[in-house]
């Protein structure tokens, strides 16, 4: 899973591992450390009908309905937005890049731009 922020946009990008593991214990959680600090984010199914979010004490949680959960592992939807207020807020499928990069890409959804790139 990765975040993307840029100024109030918060970006979630997830593998097909993300989805799955999501989709099976409703919550997924990975950690920054800054040294004496530590930045947790999180996505956390609800039964709510909207994307929403909050921070609190450097958790940010960002919850997603279960049912678009289950689109995004089912079909060949790419992703959901919502606004809350002045935050922008969207979960999307990580596809593999179209170009060369040193990350392990193995789990990524496959770039529906990729047989045009060729």
């Amino acid at each position: 899973m990765k975040i993307r922020i840029k100024g109030n946009a918060l970006r979630y990008r997830l593998t097909k591992s993300d989805v799955s593991a999501i989709i099976q214990h409703g919550r997924l959680e990975e950690h920054t450390d800054f040294g004496h600090q530590r930045l947790t984010y999180a996505l956390q199914t609800t039964t709510d009908y909207d994307l929403s979010a909050e921070l609190h004490n450097n958790h940010i949680t960002l919850f997603v309905p279960h049912r678009m959960m289950e689109r995004l592992a089912n079909t060949d939807e790419i992703g959901f937005e919502n606004e809350q207020g002045k935050l922008f807020l969207l979960v999307e499928k990580d596809f593999t890049c179209l170009d060369t990069v040193d990350e392990d890409q193995s789990d990524n959804y496959p770039n529906p731009l990729a047989e045009k790139a060729k």
